[in-house]
């Protein structure tokens, strides 16, 4: 009998060279401390200084002491009613990068979210805040997700949710976005795997290095935070990128580092990659929030830093290509992913995208470039 019963579509998992270390054993170890020592050269520069995590844990107090009284007495303040108060964000999971000064929080309203509500509910912790301290220098800026309180060296995210029920009772015209307010519920989950599940100090070292190279280069940007501490910490109790070996021993940050360039390279965000399941959103694959091309572009940059890597290009990839004794570069180029780039003995040409988009998307996208001109 030919053929058989069709299964459908089937997803696969993408190519892991470090469970397979028989299979290509090497022939030489290499030397991986300079690795080592600049990975955690970038980290010292990265951490946000004492003075910078002072100020944003004293404005987030003060921010959410407020909001705690708003609770404790619902009747001084009508514009609102409001459950609870959650913090969230990288200052929360520990992974706020310097120089980005700013802490995240959701305010659950038992009302609906009205932007009226957002703004008086901003408003009126700066007025509270004032009222304590004449002397300190605030304001609140209205965003589509809530609104932000800020000064002269932090900002506090205020991201408004609504109880559950209030959900189907949402009016576009008169109330925030219905999927911001999703993602406000999300970021709480977020919050709370990352303190039960990946508090591991590599695992934080990490995911502050890989959100720096992804703000410089722009392959990587369609990558979100939630994706990048996936990459580092993937799977059911186990630490993907940082701490999984065949011997469930700990990599080594310079060998996870490697490790997460490989996995993006190797397709770890493509379409047919099984890998990296949403844990808190099992039925979802954290790569689908990226469109197709986003997938392709973030495959395609992982492929060329990882042979820069290779090369000797740690620095240029790391952010520290000012530094003095690189005796790799032979001379500086501007963009590592978009053009070819000499190396002591090798030219390291960048990964060109491959995906095509459909006809019908082809044609959209000719039409609005026609409009725009």
């Amino acid at each position: 009998m030919r053929g058989g019963r069709y299964n459908g579509y089937r997803s696969r998992a993408v190519f892991d060279l470090t469970f397979c270390p028989n299979v290509f054993p090497k022939v030489v170890e290499k030397d991986d401390s300079a690795l080592m020592q600049l990975l955690l050269s970038r980290n010292e520069e990265l951490t946000p200084t004492t003075a910078e995590q002072t100020a944003v844990m004293n404005l987030l107090n003060k921010v959410t002491s407020v909001i705690e009284k708003l609770i404790v007495n619902p009747d001084s303040f009508t514009a609102a009613s409001i459950e609870e108060v959650k913090q969230v964000g990288s200052f929360k999971k520990g992974t706020m990068v310097t120089k980005h000064n700013v802490a995240d929080i959701v305010v659950i309203l038992k009302t609906l979210p009205t932007t009226e509500a957002a703004n008086a509910l901003g408003n009126r912790v700066v007025e509270d805040i004032k009222l304590a301290e004449p002397k300190e220098v605030l304001g609140c800026v209205y965003r589509d997700f809530g609104c932000e309180i800020g000064g002269p060296e932090a900002v506090v995210k205020i991201m408004i949710a609504t109880i559950p029920p209030n959900m189907k009772k949402l009016d576009p015209t008169l109330h925030l976005n219905t999927t911001l307010l999703n993602r406000s519920f999300v970021a709480i989950r977020h919050a709370r795997w990352f303190e039960e599940n990946a508090s591991h100090y590599n695992v934080k070292v990490l995911i502050r290095i890989l959100k720096d190279i992804r703000s410089r280069f722009a392959g990587f940007q369609p990558m979100n935070p939630w994706m990048i501490d996936l990459l580092v910490w993937y799977y059911l109790f186990a630490y993907y990128a940082t701490m999984t070996t065949p011997n469930r021993d700990p990599l080594q940050l310079n060998q996870a580092f490697r490790r997460c360039l490989q996995l993006l390279s190797a397709g770890i965000f493509l379409p047919g990659s099984s890998n990296v399941v949403d844990p808190c959103d099992p039925g979802f694959r954290v790569q689908q929030s990226m469109s197709l091309a986003d997938q392709d572009l973030v495959c395609a940059t992982a492929q060329t830093l990882l042979r820069v890597l290779a090369c000797g290009g740690h620095k240029q990839i790391l952010g520290l290509e000012n530094s003095s004794g690189n005796s790799f570069l032979v001379f500086r180029f501007q963009n590592l992913t978009k053009e070819v780039s000499l190396w002591t003995d090798a030219f390291v040409t960048p990964s060109e995208t491959v995906y095509e988009p459909p006809a019908e998307e082809a044609v959209v996208a000719n039409v609005a470039t026609t409009v725009t001109v």
